[in-house]
């Protein structure tokens, strides 16, 4: 049976536990309005960069951007998940999206598929499917990493056009909806989309005369093209962290619920004790002074 010196530790080790609790749902409240903001604030760059696209595709119906030749049996792959744990079941159903997403668009051999997990954990759970990953990235923790992280992607990018040839690349991470809520998204980022690039091609001009350019057409349409994929990759950083940490702020509130009930036992099981030790006190003076009253 314990004793009252043990429920008290229980009960201080406890409440130690819950303000860590309370501590992590904070932080994880705070980091998903970060990647919010990142992506709200991302959406006026995107927009720049559409209208500048729209500007140096006018009046060039031929522009077609396709994937190269050789190597078509191959794709790069992008996964975006968590270093960290305390995040439920995301990195379990972002590895299951994954393998049923590149099943799906590619019937492919695995060690065709050029995978880059961002994140430590999704990458065990995606070895453990079977499928290798080529590499491994840290997630970056705060919005001002983002940017290092998408450079270092778009330097694989290169490095897997110059070697292998290679330009269907895709991405996978989790979007966030609202509150705990978040979804899996698949982007097919290159080749780059024609259609795309058709409608904004037509899309009306928001003021009354279109800019003109002087530089040379290729090299600032690359420019353009270059400025979208940091966009995708950017937007998936942001969309992917505010996910785990919504996922995180869930399991948080679980634990502290759980928390919550646990204290609540240990304590009245603490005053149930105290008051059975208190009653055995009384009786043992009333059976002293009823021994010292009739010896």
């Amino acid at each position: 049976m314990e004793t009252l010196e043990d429920l008290k530790r229980r009960i201080k080790s406890t409440e130690e536990l819950q303000g860590v609790v309370r501590t992590m749902k904070a932080l994880a409240a705070v980091k998903i309005r970060q990647f919010e903001k990142a992506v709200e604030s991302l959406a006026d760059y995107n927009r720049t960069v559409e209208m500048g696209l729209q500007v140096v595709l006018k009046d060039r119906e031929d522009v077609t951007i396709g994937a190269r030749s050789g190597l078509k049996e191959h794709v790069g792959v992008f996964v975006f998940r968590s270093d960290q744990g305390m995040c439920g079941q995301l990195n379990d159903q972002m590895a299951s999206h994954t393998m049923k997403e590149m099943d799906r668009f590619s019937g492919m051999k695995k060690e065709n598929r050029l995978v880059l997990a961002v994140g430590q954990r999704v990458s065990a759970r995606i070895e453990e499917a079977g499928q290798p990953v080529e590499e491994y990235f840290s997630v970056p923790n705060s919005v001002t990493g983002i940017v290092p992280k998408v450079r270092q992607l778009l330097a694989k990018i290169d490095i897997w056009q110059a070697e292998r040839n290679l330009e269907q690349v895709f991405l996978f991470y989790s979007k966030h909806l609202s509150g705990a809520r978040y979804e899996p998204r698949t982007v097919h980022l290159l080749p780059v989309d024609n259609q795309w690039l058709v409608r904004l091609r037509k899309r009306q001009w928001p003021g009354r005369s279109i800019p003109i350019f002087t530089m040379d057409w290729d090299r600032l349409f690359s420019a353009l093209i270059r400025q979208y994929l940091f966009v995708s990759l950017f937007r998936a950083f942001a969309e992917s962290l505010a996910s785990e940490n919504s996922s995180r702020l869930a399991s948080m509130q679980g634990a502290e619920r759980n928390i919550k009930e646990q204290l609540d036992s240990l304590r009245m099981r603490f005053h149930q004790q105290r008051q059975m030790s208190i009653t055995e006190e009384l009786l043992d003076i009333v059976s002293g002074f009823e021994a010292l009253k009739n010896p």
